[in-house]
């Protein structure tokens, strides 16, 4: 079993119900061929870097799971097939993405209200 992490881009003409009812889709997906799903986040609607499909925005969202690497091309496939999805992007983890992933998910990344104070103090 290998660790993945996969973003998709859902198109932003979705109401809020159909975008998490896609994610569920691909979360069912993936435990239904073996994955083991370690972290989901829907980063919700944001700003495109350039338009897709006529449109400058989308559903950001976010899967990290482990699983055999046969499950990437038909989960890629699916991808392909759903016009709801305008962009994807499944990568391979390695132990430093892993580390950096554990960190992020625990918030140590996050500064403090009252760290911020202390710098704008100093």
């Amino acid at each position: 079993m290998k660790n993945y992490e996969t973003v998709f881009i859902l198109t932003p003409v979705l109401s809020d119900e159909q975008m998490k009812d896609a994610v569920k889709k691909y979360v069912e997906l993936l435990k239904k061929m073996g994955a083991r799903i370690v972290n989901e986040e829907i980063w919700g609607l944001k700003k495109l870097a350039y338009q897709i499909q006529h449109k400058s925005t989308g559903f950001y969202n976010l899967i990290e799971f482990e699983a055999e690497p046969s499950v990437i091309d038909k989960l890629e496939t699916e991808y392909r097939r759903d016009e709801r999805v305008m962009r994807f992007l499944t990568v391979t983890l390695d132990k430093h993405a892993l580390a950096y992933n554990e960190k992020r998910r625990k918030g140590e990344f996050k500064k403090k209200k009252s760290e911020d104070k202390k710098e704008v103090a100093a």
